[in-house]
């Protein structure tokens, strides 16, 4: 019992002096702000990020999974079913969020983010169209790689009338981790 006592008095110690060592100066000028949006829409991860700033929601594919879908009429199709997105989604729609995932590429200049690696993905059959996001980056479009996995920022979007588009998108998107 004395040795655990002991620690735990030296390992309140070791905190307090490295709490003291490592505190800033009261007097020191706080930085000024940098712009850390780069060109092809990568930005430098920063909890301080002026995006960040903003608290964008985080999204789960978990959340982007609870859907419905309902048989409507298109004009050109016929009969589709359609997605009935939740009501969380629908409160986050515009909004500015934070999501991760794996890049798939849609041609030579578009990519989609997914929940699966290219091989298991929405266009293989083995999942739906809700665990993937087109996306649209701010800037010019970034150079990726197939299945390379990222955190993207961006504002959300949600389609439920356009049965030739993603369910979900992601808007002025920036690369905010897994890119180099």
């Amino acid at each position: 019992m004395r040795k655990k006592h002991i620690l735990a008095v030296a390992l309140m110690a070791v905190l307090l002096t490295l709490e003291y060592v490592y505190q800033t100066d009261k007097n020191e000028q706080p930085e000024a702000p940098v712009n850390r949006v780069a060109k092809a829409g990568f930005l430098d991860f920063d909890h301080n990020s002026p995006l960040l700033a903003a608290n964008p929601d985080t999204l789960s594919w978990k959340l982007l999974g609870d859907i419905k879908y309902v048989k409507k009429q298109d004009k050109t199709y016929g009969e589709v079913m359609f997605p009935q997105v939740n009501t969380k989604l629908k409160l986050t729609n515009k909004r500015r969020i934070v999501m991760s995932g794996f890049i798939i590429p849609i041609d030579n200049k578009s990519y989609a983010l997914s929940k699966n690696v290219f091989a298991s993905c929405f266009f293989c059959g083995k999942s739906g169209p809700e665990t993937i996001m087109g996306i649209k980056f701010k800037g010019s479009t970034p150079k990726l790689k197939t299945d390379q996995y990222v955190t993207i920022e961006g504002n959300f979007r949600y389609n439920d009338t356009d049965v030739e588009d993603w369910v979900y998108h992601v808007e002025d998107a920036v690369i905010v981790k897994g890119a180099k």
